[in-house]
């Protein structure tokens, strides 16, 4: 049997946000590749194989899941929220760019899920009504100007703009530095958004403005949106018009 790999997100965390398709991908494969917290979202099976590693090894856990669908393994790799968002779907068709020729023959999938982006905004209302961006924070993989130029040409063109990875151990003042760059561009005034555990039964949320915004309150697990000039508040909602004149 030839093999075949596909990328799946898991969702933003409760089961019933995992997409049926993913869902199906998963209980087809024979083995299962991914970072170990999103491998322990998936069911235990004894006639599946997990691969778990660490989340610094993105092209060496695709090497391995392209490996061994070459092998003829019906392989699947996990990703949270949607694979194709700061995921391992870009890891594996890089793996790809760069590895054995005959994995540019393989059948590989990637199921579309749905992001913390979109589970975050959904806890609070429709702050991504109008046009908005998403950038992370980690400059693991990119330089740290890198991400103040971006930050800076999204302020400048008004995006609602939503942060994936505001902080960590390892990085716990660069939230702080976008949020003082982001006040040279963006008003005081400018809502903000602190939502932690998106998606879940632990979900938390904390609205702000970015004048008063207080960059230890965010995690790894939180997404942060700092809204666009339209971008307003009503009760405790939220929400970005699609009209760039605002309400009408």
């Amino acid at each position: 049997m030839s093999g075949s790999l596909v990328v799946v997100g898991t969702g933003p965390g409760k089961a019933e946000l995992m997409t049926p398709a993913s869902q199906a991908a998963l209980a087809r494969a024979t083995d299962l590749v991914g970072y170990g917290p999103y491998l322990d979202r998936v069911p235990v099976r004894s006639d599946q194989c997990r691969h778990a590693s660490d989340n610094r090894v993105e092209l060496d856990r695709a090497r391995l899941a392209l490996s061994l669908a070459s092998a003829g393994r019906q392989v699947a790799v996990v990703s949270g929220g949607d694979p194709g968002v700061f995921a391992m779907a870009a890891a594996i068709f890089e793996a790809v760019e760069s590895g054995d020729p005959a994995w540019r023959g393989l059948d590989i999938r990637v199921e579309p899920g749905v992001t913390a982006m979109l589970a975050a905004a959904a806890e609070v209302g429709a702050p991504l009504g109008g046009d908005f961006c998403a950038i992370s924070l980690s400059d693991n993989l990119k330089a740290w100007t890198t991400v103040e130029r971006r930050l800076k040409a999204a302020a400048e063109a008004d995006f609602v703009i939503a942060l994936y990875n505001p902080a960590s151990k390892a990085r716990p003042h660069q939230l702080g530095q976008a949020f003082e760059l982001l006040r040279t561009v963006k008003a005081a005034a400018t809502p903000v958004l602190f939502v932690r555990a998106a998606g879940t039964a632990e979900a938390e949320v904390i609205t702000t403005t970015l004048g008063a915004a207080d960059p230890s309150r965010a995690d790894m697990r939180t997404l942060v949106i700092i809204g666009a000039s339209t971008t307003r508040q009503v009760g405790r909602w939220v929400y970005t018009p699609r009209s760039e004149r605002g309400a009408p």
